[in-house]
């Protein structure tokens, strides 16, 4: 769990008219991080005045005070915070553990993402070249992929950007899991002719995150992302989204994540520390080097 830091809050709040919202020119609101506070956790009058009185006091701001007097907690302050700054965060899914970008903002793990996600927006579509959807691969099963690729979504939600996350792992899907969605209809009753409608899910407190799960797993999924339809829906979909990240099968189960990888135009492989062999990952990037796929990078999943 993130510990509170008082650096994060903004300065203190010297009256109880000061926690009002005031509205800026142009329209944008402007919420104090008292006011936040206050809403999230229902305070009183009493008790704003209380937090007042011992932020004069004790020279702290409203959040750190807020604080010590026991009324809210260090989760509370971020939450204000997330919501001051637009920033999505979401405490309330403190339970699933894989969603470490969204739950634990300021951990060592969400950092590593946001490194990633910076290096990853400036390597992927360069201005003039016809933008790429990302494929995420790796050699094994248990690489990580889906938590990487989960993560790595959220994260560039958190710019702004409208993302899309495609589960193309239709031998072991996941995403529907991590995300909470319904799985239904996805791409798989796309790629059949079956439905094109409902199939992408917007994610519960994260706006600007989609999901489109793979829906029932089907028999042929080879098949399937081999049809032109697959490479059709891509380029669809980059007309409506400012990222695309697509989640694979891992190698070892055959041709499926070069197949998406080329209908994507880009991919980032992923190897696991201390499991991962090396001939596995030189013989996954190899396998590319004769198609129009940009290997935009290399990462060690330690975590």
């Amino acid at each position: 769990m993130a510990k509170f830091r008082s650096s994060s809050v903004v300065e203190p709040i010297h009256s109880a008219e000061s926690i009002e919202e005031n509205e800026p020119e142009g329209g944008v609101l402007d919420r104090s991080i008292g006011s936040i506070i206050s809403e999230l956790r229902d305070l009183s009058t009493d008790q704003v005045e209380q937090i007042l009185a011992y932020q004069q006091q004790h020279g702290v701001r409203f959040g750190e005070a807020a604080v010590a007097l026991g009324l809210v907690s260090n989760d509370d302050v971020l939450q204000a915070l997330s919501q001051q700054f637009h920033y999505p965060y979401a405490p309330k899914r403190a339970d699933n553990q894989e969603l470490v970008v969204l739950t634990q903002p300021f951990s060592v793990q969400a950092e590593a993402f946001r490194a990633i996600r910076s290096q990853i927006t400036m390597r992927l579509n360069h201005e003039g070249e016809q933008r790429k959807a990302l494929a995420i691969i790796s050699p094994d099963t248990m690489d990580g992929k889906s938590f990487f690729a989960a993560n790595l979504a959220v994260a560039l939600a958190q710019l702004g950007s409208r993302t899309l996350l495609v589960d193309a792992d239709m031998r072991g899907p996941r995403q529907h899991q991590i995300f909470e969605v319904p799985n239904k209809t996805g791409l798989s009753s796309v790629l059949s002719g079956r439905t094109s409608t409902q199939v992408i899910q917007q994610v519960e407190g994260v706006p600007g995150l989609f999901v489109m799960p793979v829906g029932v797993t089907p028999p042929n999924p080879l098949e399937l992302v081999e049809r032109p339809a697959f490479g059709l829906l891509m380029r669809e979909l980059l007309n409506k989204f400012d990222y695309v990240l697509v989640d694979t099968p891992a190698a070892q189960y055959g041709a499926d994540a070069s197949v998406i990888a080329a209908r994507c135009g880009a991919a980032l492989v992923l190897a696991r520390n201390n499991e991962s062999r090396v001939a596995d990952l030189v013989d996954l990037v190899g396998s590319f080097e004769n198609c129009p796929v940009r290997i935009t990078g290399v990462v060690m999943n330690e975590f």
